[in-house]
């Protein structure tokens, strides 16, 4: 039987939240930066608790006026700042989970953070070593192939290849900038479609008809799309429909 994770970005003011939990294995959980706050990551691992999804903590640049969507390295800020700035975020929800008699199981960056650690191996250095350090049995969800997977491995840090759900990819396997046409996918069929190539031919299909060959540990479905909801329960019926078993990863 396959067995996939289908994990989805939560806690940041959409709203939808409860309508998505039933239909996924494990949530990324904004942690202030961009979006949240205390009472946002507490109903989030409440949640999490009663649908039994595993919890994850999903830093960002700290950059609410942008959604931490606009990358901020030498912007003012330095890759080593960024051991601070993702410690505080983890402490701070593993802070609340404790409250909750819970804990933390992975770690997912945000945007612009997420998209430079894929491309730039001393930022991905930087947030391997503070993830590391903070607690070495979490795994790091990160982009497919990317340069996040290769530091993760350098520091034994148990990594989960990432696949996406609800975005289109370039010819390099980097996905789609959304400030360029095409970036998210807006039919739910098609992410359907792209769900099931990805599981069943290790593969999606590039903007320009390209296949991009990948690793995919989990799939991630964003909770801030117009149709969230939707999608996370067309991809959910579908996987089950194929005996497709929804379960969070392991180490």
């Amino acid at each position: 039987m396959h067995r996939m994770d289908l994990n989805c970005d939560m806690g940041e003011g959409m709203g939808k939240e409860e309508a998505i939990f039933p239909f996924i294995s494990s949530v990324n959980i904004a942690c202030g930066a961009h979006a949240g706050d205390d009472d946002t990551m507490r109903r989030m691992v409440e949640l999490a608790l009663m649908h039994r999804v595993a919890i994850g903590a999903h830093p960002s640049y700290p950059d609410r006026a942008n959604f931490g969507r606009v990358d901020q390295i030498d912007q003012g800020l330095r890759p080593e700042d960024l051991t601070t700035i993702i410690g505080d975020q983890l402490y701070r929800l593993q802070k609340i989970c404790i409250e909750s008699g819970t804990g933390i199981h992975h770690v997912k960056p945000h945007g612009a953070l997420y998209n430079r650690a894929a491309r730039d191996g001393r930022v991905a250095s930087f947030i391997c070593s503070t993830v590391k350090a903070f607690n070495p049995g979490l795994l790091l969800y990160g982009l497919s192939g990317s340069e996040m997977a290769a530091e993760a491995a350098t520091y034994d840090l148990p990594f989960v290849h990432e696949a996406f759900a609800d975005r289109s990819y370039r010819d390099d396997g980097s996905l789609t900038p959304r400030t360029e046409a095409g970036a998210l996918i807006e039919d739910s069929q098609l992410a359907v479609r792209q769900v099931l190539q990805i599981i069943r031919e290790r593969s999606v299909m590039a903007q320009s008809g390209k296949p991009i060959f990948l690793r995919a540990d989990t799939i991630c479905l964003h909770g801030d799309g117009a149709q969230a909801p939707l999608f996370a329960q067309r991809i959910y019926e579908s996987l089950q429909k194929q005996g497709i078993l929804l379960c969070p990863p392991t180490q």
